[in-house]
């Protein structure tokens, strides 16, 4: 079988871990959740490697510091309401058949279809739905991509866990059967019962039912790429149904899986847009002819019509109960106007659309907004988005616009945005799957003279026991994730007071 010379994701996990393994397997008593703050608060207390041995432990919090891009530093008089900002969950089944992990030795733009940590996205969802519960915020945000493959028990059990109570993930009759599991022999995948680091019995935990405590507030949905499309790629086909339905995965890349010369990755002009359906019709038709792996179905693996999705986002949420996309406003007090986008494309790809009529309504809900401030969400950040700059125009000339807030890049990061009528700040928030594995914390000040400020500050999730300690340990330690992509961004992109005119 031919593979890609790169090194696998086993070797890599395993250098960063040598000559610390023994701290890694007793660690999470050690170094795991006893030092935690209990709400997750960055601020309190936070998580680093100052040794640089490839080991997280308990550090010190990081402090509030203020940005005056945007408008003098002035004292805080009142709090207008406190939110939470979760985004990019990717709560996965590991054992599907339809997932593609194979393809990820290949590099760039295919790193996602695996991740050493994979099989523990359920419990980081709920132990971030603890810190949430702990900050007792007035509304949360649920930034889209809450699932990784568009199945429907991915969403069951993603909704199970933001509503709190007794959650089952894993599949089929054995709970987890899939990549990592000890008798696969092939190099490129993390194996915790036999690799370093050791976790004897993860697999067998990563399943076992358990109980979630809930957000206990109101939540807002956003729709992402992953929510509705395959892989976050591909609309729902009869040949993807079969495959999610079936008995039959591909583990390994398909003998001499290298595209013909002249396919295109994406078609049309957007780096984002579908991908080229003939490579897909390729990659379908290599999959399809290599050899398998025989796995146990399960029906309830179902894959989703968009619409099925946005009517299930809706019931469970405090979403308004009416229409086809998850395009509206919600009120949080008589002070703030949270406006959500949909820009999930229905034709496929991962980047964000703007439909042709979507300028005019932004418009409408930015007047109706009166004098409340005004924060926009969406998955995708609009300024990479197609047809972002309509949108971005128009929150330029309004000037009770406080923030846009989106997902999407699995990055904490903040920039101003200077605009004719004062400016407003850009905000997107790390990913629950890939390090730092964090939620955001959003508290929206009144201030002296008659000013605001955004104060935001990360959050930890606080899943109890080891498991959130082990998912957060091995996400650090994934070669191609969040820790070598500076995905946590640095101190002015997380705990900050944003000021503004």
């Amino acid at each position: 079988m031919s593979r890609a010379p790169q090194i696998t994701r086993r070797q890599a996990l395993s250098e960063l871990a040598a000559g610390t393994a023994a701290l890694l397997i007793a660690g999470c008593g050690a170094n795991g959740s006893s030092g935690a703050s209990p709400t997750g608060s960055t601020v309190a207390s936070s998580w680093g490697d100052p040794a640089g041995v490839g080991v997280l432990r308990r550090l010190p919090g990081e402090p509030l510091q203020p940005r005056t891009e945007l408008g003098p530093q002035r004292r805080a008089e009142r709090v207008l309401a406190t939110l939470a900002h979760l985004t990019d969950a990717h709560v996965l089944d590991a054992s599907s058949p339809a997932r593609v992990t194979f393809l990820d030795r290949l590099g760039p733009p295919f790193q996602s279809t695996f991740r050493p940590q994979e099989a523990l996205t359920a419990q980081v969802l709920a132990g971030v739905a603890r810190a949430i519960a702990a900050l007792r915020p007035d509304a949360v945000v649920e930034g889209g991509d809450l699932i990784d493959n568009d199945q429907r028990n991915e969403l069951s059990v993603a909704l199970g866990a933001l509503r709190g109570g007794r959650v089952r993930p894993g599949s089929g009759p054995q709970g987890y059967f899939g990549v990592q599991l000890a008798s696969n022999p092939d190099p490129f995948y993390y194996r915790p019962d036999l690799d370093a680091p050791r976790h004897p019995g993860l697999l067998r935990a990563a399943v076992r039912p358990f109980d979630s405590p809930g957000l206990r507030a109101s939540w807002y949905p956003v729709l992402g790429d992953h929510d509705i499309l395959v892989a976050g790629e591909i609309v729902p086909t009869a040949e993807t149904r079969s495959l999610a339905l079936g008995s039959e995965a591909v583990w390994e890349l398909p003998d001499g899986l290298t595209p013909p010369s002249g396919l295109s990755l994406r078609s049309g002009a957007s780096p984002d847009g579908p991908l080229d359906p003939v490579l897909v019709d390729w990659l379908l038709a290599r999959a399809l002819g290599s050899a398998k792996v025989r796995v146990p179905a399960d029906a309830s693996r179902r894959e989703m019509d968009a619409s099925e999705v946005v009517a299930l986002k809706r019931a469970a949420s405090s979403a308004p109960a009416r229409g086809s996309t998850l395009d509206y406003h919600a009120d949080v007090g008589d002070q703030l106007r949270l406006i959500v986008l949909d820009l999930a494309r229905r034709a496929g790809g991962s980047g964000g659309l703007v439909r042709a009529g979507q300028p005019a309504w932004l418009a409408d809900q930015l007047a109706a907004a009166g004098d409340r401030r005004v924060i926009v969400v969406s998955h995708q950040p609009l300024a990479s988005s197609e047809g972002g700059e309509q949108l971005l125009a128009l929150l330029d000339r309004h000037p009770r616009v406080v923030a846009t807030l989106a997902g999407h890049t699995h990055r904490n990061r903040i920039e101003p945005r200077f605009a004719s009528a004062g400016g407003y700040w850009s905000i997107e928030t790390a990913s629950l799957i890939d390090f730092p594995q964090q939620a955001r914390a959003l508290r929206l000040l009144a201030t002296e003279g008659g000013g605001v400020a955004l104060q935001t500050w990360m959050l930890d999730h606080t899943f109890p026991g080891e498991l959130g300690q082990i998912s957060r340990q091995l996400s650090y330690l994934d070669a191609q994730g969040g820790r070598p992509e500076g995905f946590a961004g640095t101190p002015l992109d997380r705990n900050v007071t944003l000021y503004l005119r």
